[in-house]
This record gives structure tokens, sequence and C-alpha cells, in this order.
């Protein structure tokens, strides 16, 4: 299966804002989007550069939403052609989606420290949904679904890493965690202004309706 296999941090560079894909590292001094917060390449310190197309600012956004979950463009396009079926606002219907992952749902609730671990955490069999188990980290999520870590994983490092700094990036109002069960729930799902990754969703609707 393809997957990108270089630098996650140039990919924060590139898009000129923190992806956090890599992590506690993205909070610590170790970051290398706080200590080189140009784009990669050779001529990146340049101040003065063309300013971009809408074609060029709607790229960009559409990347920086791929990226940070981790998908390559088929399953991205896909999620968006789904969003537009439904009904309501096309990009919030796609930031739900995405949302609403398997994988994501197990960052968000701290079990994982980034969307790749918790990718790779699901595929390895760790986690039940309403007591059954899914290693499918595309699986959706639905409201009052519950979400636990099996009781032989309860004890691998990178879980347990993660849950004890859950603390640092917080659980989101519409999740409940309980860390003692290693155990979350899904309360609702969330409204636009509750999702604070910073996209401006409608320039994707737009790359992909020209």
């Amino acid at each position: 299966m393809a997957r990108y296999r270089g630098s996650l941090c140039r990919l924060c560079r590139t898009e000129g804002v923190k992806l956090f894909l890599k992590g506690d590292r993205c909070y610590g001094d170790k970051c290398s989007f706080e200590r080189r917060s140009y784009v990669p390449g050779e001529h990146g310190q340049i101040k003065f550069r063309r300013k971009a197309s809408d074609y060029g600012t709607q790229l960009r956004e559409k990347q920086k939403l791929k990226r940070s979950f981790g998908l390559l463009e088929k399953s991205f396009r896909g999620y968006f052609e789904k969003a537009e079926r439904q009904k309501g606002v096309t990009g919030t219907n796609l930031l739900l989606l995405l949302e609403r992952r398997l994988d994501n749902m197990v960052y968000r609730l701290g079990f994982a420290s980034s969307r790749g671990e918790a990718r790779q955490l699901v595929k390895h069999n760790h986690f039940l949904v309403n007591d059954k188990k899914v290693n499918i980290p595309s699986y959706l999520v639905n409201i009052n679904d519950k979400i636990q870590v099996k009781e032989k994983s309860r004890k691998v490092g990178p879980i347990l890493d993660a849950v004890e700094t859950v603390a640092r990036r917080g659980v989101p109002g519409w999740l409940d965690l309980d860390k003692n069960t290693f155990t979350g729930t899904i309360k609702a799902l969330p409204s636009r202004e509750e999702l604070t990754m910073p996209v401006q969703e409608q320039l994707v609707v737009e790359f992909y309706s020209k």
C-alpha cells in the first residue's frame, strides 16, 4: 500500500503551519517547525516570493487538510465526494467525516500521540468499538459509540505514554474519556466552531469544484 515515507516535519514547513504529525515532539524545543519555520529547500529563506494564485491558495489548503489526517489523494477525494452527496455544507461535512475516522478518534481521546501512531495501533488490533474488535483506521464512528483499549493492550508503551500526557493536548468536549478503564465515548459530533484546525475548508471545496 502506498504511503508517504518522507520527513513529517518537512510537511509542516511546506504548509507554513504546525500539523502536529510527530506527537509530543511538536510541543517541545526539538520541533523543526519552531527552529526552521521557513519552507524547505535551497531557497526557503528568501523573504520576497511571488504571491500565490487563487489555485495555489486552494491547493495549499487541500494539502494541509489531507496531510493532517495522513491521507493519500485518492482516499481524500473519496471523502470529498461523499461529503458533497450529503445534505448541508460540503466543507463542514468533509471535516466531520474526517473527524469520525477511528484513527482520529483514538488520537483525539489521547490513546496515541499522533494520528500516524493511532493508525498503526488500530491496525495492530489494540482497540474495541462497542466491544468488538475493529482494526480499520478509516472506520467511521457514530454518536454513543464506545472506544476501548483491549485489556491486554493497556500496558503497551505508546498507549501508556500518550494517556499520561493527554492533559497537554486536552480532550475535546464532545468526547468523554475514562482514563481508569481506558475507555472513550462519543457524546456528540462537533460543530464547526469546535473544530479548531486552522483550515479554510471552503477553499478545498472550490479546489475540487473547478
